[in-house]
């Protein structure tokens, strides 16, 4: 009995120790890490997945520390969710706000980098969104958990004035330079070269393609650009949960 008691001793120190480790180190990993669970339900899933899965494949384990640790990660997870009910502010140090990727059709590129998402990261989320033009959306947010939530502009919404124009010309925006490099494959597919794009970015007077931090093309023409700087212009509200 007195060994019982002392493994079950062991097991809640190595439980209270483990889970702050597991938190830091999955906040230093950012949210592409936990896909579409809030973070400390990924921890206390993880967490109980090594225990149940060391208890079946290790006979020499004994089932009741198990089954005393599993009790106390379902208590702490409980604890836990009570804290960020009642305090926000132990809900924020264990979790992650939302942050706003788009506004207005532009990209923010602070904003997606300090969260360690990619150009591709945005842009394939959009397209699961059924957005495949940057600047459609009116804001776009990535959630604490991952998941990215999409306001269309007006104009573009399901049921609008265009559509009921019956306007079948492809509204698709295609990257055609990306952090400075230019993409004359795409280019070529609009029959166009890189001086008829530099004129075009000259009439939106930027004159080095290193300043811009992202531009598409549709069929139309069209030149969207966005660039490095443009945080430090656009008016980004602040998001909570």
């Amino acid at each position: 009995m007195e060994e019982t008691l002392k493994d079950m001793v062991l097991v809640l120190g190595r439980i209270i120790t483990i889970l702050p480790l597991l938190l830091f180190m999955t906040i230093f990993m950012g949210k592409r890490a936990i896909g579409e669970l809030p973070i400390f339900d990924f921890l206390i899933i993880l967490t109980l997945g090594a225990v149940v899965g060391a208890d079946i494949a290790d006979p020499e384990i004994k089932h009741l520390p198990t089954a005393f640790t599993i009790l106390i990660i379902a208590l702490i997870q409980r604890i836990v969710a009570n804290w960020k009910l009642s305090n926000r502010k132990i809900g924020r140090l264990i979790t992650f706000e939302p942050t706003l990727v788009v506004q207005d059709g532009k990209l923010l590129k602070q904003n997606i980098k300090s969260i360690r998402y990619s150009i591709d990261n945005i842009l394939q989320m959009l397209r699961e969104k059924d957005v495949f033009a940057v600047e459609d959306v009116e804001m776009a947010i990535v959630e604490a958990n991952g998941a990215l939530s999409v306001l269309k502009k007006p104009e573009k919404q399901t049921v609008t004035n265009e559509s009921m124009q019956m306007n079948t010309e492809s509204s698709i925006s295609f990257p055609v330079i990306m952090e400075g490099e230019v993409y004359t494959d795409v280019l070529r597919y609009f029959q166009v070269d890189e001086v008829w794009l530099f004129q075009e970015l000259i009439k939106q007077q930027i004159r080095d393609k290193n300043e811009i931090f992202f531009a598409t093309l549709n069929a139309r023409l069209e030149l969207s650009v966005t660039l490095k700087d443009e945080q430090n212009s656009v008016n980004a509200p602040p998001f909570y949960h």
